[in-house]
């Protein structure tokens, strides 16, 4: 198991620190500032003299180059233009990266909502469409600077980085490396019926917790992990229960969706591909972050015995689930 070490580079992100680099960009402000839940970045809502509030967020040190955060807020003010209602940051004249004691953060309004009802039809339509109007706009020209969903970012180089830092149980290594490696062959199969693979600009993590609805308004939020891939990346996500279930939350969405953007039936082939890499990736991610004291503390279940007791087991049900026929919106 990799050890955990006191110091990190959040450690010297103080409040007063914070606070400066807000004032740093001519803001008055009147002291008061709450840190928001986020794992990835460092996130705070403060409050100015005006009685308004900003939303800071400091990006997490070495994981994104500049161009890359300055292409996702060019991504995002294409889709503004367009009336796209995402949470856009906040630009001070041509910039909207800034920089402080070493920090790059951006500022952004404070925006209140909940999660949709996803199992509300018409809400199932709605994201539909304003998923459609995204990929429209995503699909004019590439990024340059932003990663790509594909099989070694996602999933070889994340399992391999497990096993060569000791975070997998030995009891555990021979049939995690067994599985994921059987996982991988199969993705790639169903990957390689795609070659080349059409990619367009993406939200990247179109999940519920990353749409805020309040009454009627609907905003996206987070592009933090806007890249290159297939559009059904960001329509799987909104998928949940059994097959029937998900057949009928798909057919909401995609007939929303071709009111904008031509969807690719093709593509539903994949969605069991898009999980498998996003379960390998996700306990990467962990391991890569587990020397930032907040991760400890917020996933105190990670690396224990009893959780790579469940990755194994979801593992093997995942494998079952990429043998499954794609799901059949014409069996409604």
């Amino acid at each position: 198991m990799s050890e955990l070490h006191a110091e990190h580079p959040y450690d010297a992100l103080l409040p007063e620190v914070v606070l400066g680099a807000i004032e740093s960009q001519g803001f008055e402000l009147t002291g008061s500032l709450l840190a928001l839940n986020s794992y990835e970045n460092r996130v705070y809502q403060i409050e100015l003299n005006s009685g308004e509030f900003v939303v800071a967020k400091f990006y997490r040190p070495e994981r994104l180059s500049d161009d890359a955060i300055i292409e996702e807020h060019q991504f995002i003010q294409e889709l503004e233009r367009q009336e796209i209602p995402l949470v856009a940051p906040l630009f001070r004249g041509e910039q909207s990266l800034f920089h402080y004691q070493g920090f790059r953060f951006a500022l952004y309004p404070r925006v209140g909502g909940r999660y949709p009802t996803l199992e509300d039809p018409e809400i199932l339509f709605r994201l539909g469409r304003l998923i459609g109007r995204m990929h429209a706009v995503g699909a004019l020209h590439p990024f340059k600077h932003r990663d790509r969903i594909n099989i070694e970012g996602m999933g070889r180089r994340p399992y391999q980085y497990l096993l060569e830092q000791g975070f997998i149980p030995k009891v555990h290594q021979q049939q995690y490396r067994d599985l994921v490696e059987e996982i991988l062959r199969c993705v790639e199969s169903k990957f390689a019926a795609f070659s080349p693979m059409v990619e367009i600009r993406l939200h990247g993590d179109f999940h519920p917790g990353n749409i805020l609805q309040r009454d009627e308004l609907i905003h996206i939020v987070d592009t933090d992990d806007c890249r290159m891939g297939p559009a059904i990346q960001d329509i799987w996500l909104l998928l949940s229960g059994e097959q029937d279930e998900m057949r009928r939350q798909l057919a909401e969405l995609i007939e929303g969706y071709e009111e904008f953007y031509d969807f690719n039936p093709r593509e539903i082939a994949l969605i069991e591909s898009l999980r498998s890499l996003r379960i390998i990736h996700y306990s990467y991610w962990l391991a890569l972050r587990w020397k930032d004291p907040a991760f400890p503390h917020h996933f105190p279940w990670f690396n224990s015995d009893s959780y790579w007791d469940e990755h194994i087991l979801t593992l093997r049900e995942q494998l079952v689930r990429l043998e499954l026929p794609a799901l059949d919106i014409m069996r409604l």
